[in-house]
């Protein structure tokens, strides 16, 4: 098994948890929380080396892990799973889990993502307008993710999965050479 298929299972795994019918926890929020913790152990080389050393007792690693999970005030399902993560030896997936349950969960709850380049920066209303235009063309709502591409003339791209709509100077002018050499 490789390391991402493993990391997919974790965050399978705490997907199925957070989106429980008992959890009471939104996804969002417990990913805000771990990604908390894992800014903390970013930060710290002792503190990764301590967590992933075999020479370290278990008992030792959790209560490193569950003072700072206090500390951050993490919930009790984050607390949870990081100590899963410790008796498993897998905190330094930590990054890699948190990215597959970040598309888990926007799957589960019925997003969808999408990458939109523009030549300049978007304002609030072009943002909303193109977001509205997505969601309809796709029938989900989407998470979007806007950046300015200096390649581009003008317009814009999105991206969707592997779908790209482009309205951008340069394709446009690209349709419009394959239309008048059909012609």
């Amino acid at each position: 098994m490789t390391h991402s298929a493993l990391a997919s299972r974790y965050a399978s795994a705490l997907v199925d948890v957070a989106t429980g019918a008992k959890s009471g926890m939104d996804p969002h929020v417990l990913l805000r929380e771990l990604r908390g913790f894992e800014a903390v152990l970013g930060e710290s080389a002792e503190l990764r080396n301590a967590l992933s050393s075999p020479a370290v007792p278990p008992a030792r690693k959790r209560a490193v892990v569950g003072a700072i999970g206090a500390k951050l005030g993490v919930s009790r399902v984050a607390r949870n799973f990081l100590f899963v993560l410790t008796d498993h030896r897998r905190m330094a997936m930590l990054s890699e889990v948190l990215e597959a349950f970040d598309l888990l969960s926007d799957e589960r709850l019925g997003f969808t993502r999408a990458e939109v380049s523009s030549a300049t920066d978007l304002d609030q209303p072009q943002q909303d307008a193109v977001s509205h235009e997505l969601e309809r063309l796709t029938g989900k709502r989407v998470r979007m993710r806007f950046a300015v591409s200096r390649e581009l003339l003008g317009g814009m791209v999105a991206r969707i999965g592997s779908t790209v709509y482009d309205g951008s100077v340069r394709g446009q002018l690209q349709a419009l050479g394959k239309r008048l050499a059909a012609e």
